[in-house]
């Protein structure tokens, strides 16, 4: 590694105009501990009869698990530590992703394999990539928390090293999940074989970056998208973030995109299908910032979407939800005539509303508490 990941840090705070966060850097020195190991560490190798054994390097480095509340920079510093630390094989993926991955490689060993397809899995997993880094460690579906501990054993068993990020504590992990007690050796062997770090930041720097900028554009056209998808990167981190669900009453919402507290759909996806005020409070209970594109002008002819438009700005801003649209026509044009055209009143005063510098500081509070684990506790009794 030419230059450390704590120099790399310096360098683009200066670049994007911040001070040097003292957290940031205490993370940014732990990840130059491990870039050093790593680069130290002899990659264990397979003898005779598939039997694994060490080179001189000894046991594979400690992992690190940073967790900390959204926007405090957990992703930038992982980043910047997987681009510069000299280490190969490695691989870079969002949480949601791998494990989804990790469902289809099962279900493929399981033709194959007899017994236990985990370790199987864990085996081909190493083949591929010796150093994992995950964004966004977060765990709801009782599928996934069934199977992390063997998984993360068997992973850890064959040398795989690994780095993730988190909103929560290891030990706050499917929180009030079903069958919790089965998924506690995972948070058990995540202590034990990873330096849990948290990121102490004060400063949400995901929200500096909505700070003076527009949150409506219209037209809906290709200029109003690239600067949707922006905004999208500014908050998330990611460009393109993975499909995630929510249970509502035994039924699964998809969501289109969601990272970091952050959710984005289009206008048709929560309006145009059979959604209702459970459905959008399970969204607005999930995620502190919900991004719609391409809001259409409403004709009477379109009262079912226009009235669910209307129950999901009232959801959001009950909630203190920060919104972010693309709309075909501004505030005033979108819903003019037609059914409920007078209550669609309380609606446009809200979405200006929803722009201003008091709305998104409640954003803020949102989002801290979502962090808190206040918001998951209350999906959860939303959703159950």
């Amino acid at each position: 590694m030419a230059q450390s990941i704590a120099a790399h840090y310096e360098a683009r705070t200066k670049r994007d105009g911040f001070q040097c966060d003292a957290a940031q850097a205490e993370v940014a020195a732990c990840l130059d501990d491990l870039a050093s190991r790593l680069v130290d560490w002899r990659l264990p190798q397979r003898g005779l009869f598939g039997i694994l054994r060490r080179r001189s390097g000894g046991e594979a480095p400690r992992g690190i698990y940073v967790h900390g509340q959204v926007g405090r920079g957990k992703t930038m510093l992982m980043d910047m530590f997987f681009e510069h630390v000299a280490f190969r094989p490695k691989r870079r993926i969002h949480f949601h992703e791998f494990m989804s991955e990790v469902h289809e490689r099962i279900a493929a060993a399981r033709k194959s394999v007899p017994g236990d397809p985990i370790p199987t899995v864990a085996r081909d997993i190493a083949q591929e990539s010796r150093l994992l880094c995950f964004d966004e460690l977060h765990v709801t579906d009782i599928a996934d928390a069934m199977i992390l501990g063997r998984l993360f054993e068997g992973m850890f068993e064959e040398g795989i090293v690994v780095v993730a990020t988190s909103n929560a504590m290891p030990d706050e992990l499917y929180k009030d999940g079903l069958n919790r007690n089965l998924f506690v050796p995972f948070i058990r062997l995540i202590e034990e074989r990873m330096t849990v770090v948290e990121l102490e930041s004060a400063e949400d720097y995901r929200l500096q970056k909505l700070a003076g900028r527009p949150l409506y554009f219209t037209p809906a056209d290709k200029a109003a998208r690239r600067e949707m998808d922006k905004i999208f990167k500014d908050l998330t981190g990611v460009e393109n973030a993975p499909p995630t669900e929510l249970e509502v009453k035994g039924r699964r919402v998809p969501v289109p995109q969601a990272a970091h507290g952050v959710a984005r759909f289009a206008f048709e996806e929560l309006c145009a299908r059979p959604l209702g005020a459970a459905d959008y409070l399970a969204i607005a209970r999930q995620f502190h910032t919900v991004i719609i594109d391409g809001i259409p002008a409403l004709s009477p002819a379109k009262r079912n979407e226009a009235r669910r438009f209307v129950n999901l700005i009232d959801t959001l801003y009950d909630q203190r939800v920060g919104v972010i649209v693309s709309a075909e026509t501004d505030v005033d044009g979108i819903y003019i005539e037609g059914d409920g055209a007078f209550f669609f009143e309380r609606t446009r005063s809200r979405l200006i509303e929803m722009r201003s510098e008091d709305y998104l500081a409640k954003r803020k509070d949102r989002a801290q508490a979502l962090n808190t684990g206040e918001g998951a506790e209350a999906a959860e009794a939303t959703t159950a």
